[in-house]
């Protein structure tokens, strides 16, 4: 039975808690929050959860094996990396630290200290994310061409981050997840509308070695809620929709054939436009999958999928395009 303490019950502390406290492996002994009216939903719900507003208890308390780390941002590094010294495993929210310097720390303290650091980049446990992936490692798509991806909606705006640091680590994980080099370079364009110097939308795109780019447009700046990553291949092209639970992924028989036997200019590219396969998805809730993976990992000892090397090539990128995006769009070579 692993022990765990939970710093951060806010708007989405909560559905972690409600799953971890669902797992039979595990046992949430307390949780902190600055926000009384947090922790009084907590001791309705669960009872038997010690609470307290004071984060620095959770980490000293020898009963603990594991924190959990829901907080802002902002709070990720100090909190983190106290919880590494103590000599407890680590699961922290996207992203892993506000600076590259910070998140570098981050996997030095957990490798260092033999322990286990895990980074809530959520996307890479969805069933269907999970299951694009075996269609690109399998060729069904053929070489990847481009990905492009959108996250935008009307709201939450943050103060402390903006809207590339907030949403983009969703996007450049899946990117990351789905694609096996990383990416060499980027460009980002950004501006704000609504807090000076925090900017409400950003557009970035990452160049890859191989001539593969990906592009990420994410704002809480928009009129519509849109959560969708498209996969264009040299054989077919591929759709993710995070905001259809039942038919998550369209798979489209679509491309360019080249001929080579033809005898005009008009006979040499042919268009194919073939069916739409809309494949069945076995859908569980992707934060419980998650949580999962962090409990097996704690108890066996495993590297997790979202280990704190991701979690640092997720900031890395994030770093490289808030450079570029504060040059104006000048394109900034992606370091490691």
């Amino acid at each position: 039975m692993i022990n765990i303490g939970q710093i951060g019950v806010g708007a989405w502390g909560r559905n972690l808690l409600r799953n971890l406290t669902g797992l039979s492996d595990c046992r949430v002994v307390c949780c902190a929050d600055i926000s009384q009216a947090a922790l009084e939903r907590v001791k309705q719900i669960y009872p038997h959860i010690r609470v307290s507003q004071d984060p620095e208890g959770i980490i000293a308390d020898p009963e603990l094996d594991a924190v959990v780390i829901a907080t802002p941002p902002a709070g990720h590094f100090q909190m983190a990396s106290r919880a590494l010294k103590s000599g407890k495993d680590v699961f922290v929210e996207k992203p892993l630290a506000l600076s590259l310097q910070d998140a570098q720390e981050l996997v030095r303290l957990s490798e260092g200290n033999g322990r286990i650091l895990m980074v809530g980049h959520l996307m890479e446990y969805h069933p269907a994310l999970v299951q694009l992936k075996g269609y690109i490692e399998e060729g069904e798509l053929g070489d990847i061409y481009y990905i492009y991806s959108t996250r935008v909606n009307l709201g939450k705006i943050r103060r402390d981050e903006n809207a590339l640091w907030s949403f983009a680590p969703h996007d450049i994980s899946m990117i990351l997840y789905l694609l096996p080099d990383p990416p060499v370079r980027v460009t980002a364009v950004g501006q704000y509308y609504i807090q000076n110097g925090i900017e409400d939308v950003v557009f970035m795109t990452l160049h890859f070695r191989n001539g593969a780019m990906a592009h990420i447009h994410v704002s809480w700046l928009d009129p519509h809620k849109i959560r969708k990553l498209t996969v264009v291949g040299s054989r077919k092209m591929a759709v993710f929709d995070d905001t259809q639970s039942a038919e998550p992924i369209r798979i489209y028989d679509k491309g360019v054939e080249q001929g080579l036997d033809y005898q005009s200019y008009g006979e040499a590219l042919a268009l194919r436009m073939g069916d739409i396969l809309i494949p069945r998805v076995k859908m569980s809730e992707p934060l419980r999958l998650e949580c999962e993976h962090f409990i097996d990992c704690v108890i066996h000892r495993r590297r997790p999928r979202s280990d704190g090397v991701d979690g640092l090539r997720v900031v890395r990128i994030l770093d490289a395009a808030q450079r570029s995006m504060e040059a104006g769009g000048t394109p900034v070579e992606i370091a490691g």
